[in-house]
């Protein structure tokens, strides 16, 4: 997962991900997205699914975002994992970390990590769409528990 450094779950444990460039293929952005955040090279085992979260949140002229998240299993077969990535216009991961699931919580993770442990515990997605009536975004740096 990333330490991400930017938007509504800024200071909290993310999973990698970002926009497509241009009329890039999603799988395509999915790869690249996760080598630029992890330092990581990875293959697509299976698209989970799609599910999108619901909350308030002040940008620009809006005030609640719905995010829409695709899932994938990856499998990693090459890289170095990097507490460290390059900064650039658009990088909102600081580096990536490795962490045991039981220091994950709705304290300190997006909820994108959140349903990552819990397929990871359970085996299946859940993939309805989740809508909180608040969200916090933190002023500092998530530390697991």
């Amino acid at each position: 997962m990333i330490k991400k450094n930017g938007g509504p779950y800024r200071h909290r444990f993310d999973l990698p991900g970002g926009s497509l460039d241009g009329p890039e293929p999603l799988e395509h952005d999915v790869l690249r997205e996760f080598t630029e955040e992890t330092g990581l090279t990875a293959t697509i085992d299976q698209q989970l699914g799609a599910t999108s979260f619901i909350y308030p949140w002040k940008y620009q002229h809006w005030t609640i975002n719905q995010h829409i998240c695709v899932f994938y299993a990856l499998s990693i077969n090459g890289g170095k994992l990097e507490t460290s990535v390059a900064q650039f216009m658009g990088q909102d991961s600081l580096g990536a970390c490795a962490l045991p699931l039981d220091t994950l919580t709705w304290a300190n993770a997006s909820p994108l990590v959140m349903f990552a442990k819990a397929f990871l515990t359970t085996g299946q997605p859940e993939l309805t769409t989740k809508t909180f009536s608040n969200w916090e975004v933190l002023k500092e740096a998530a530390n697991p528990s």
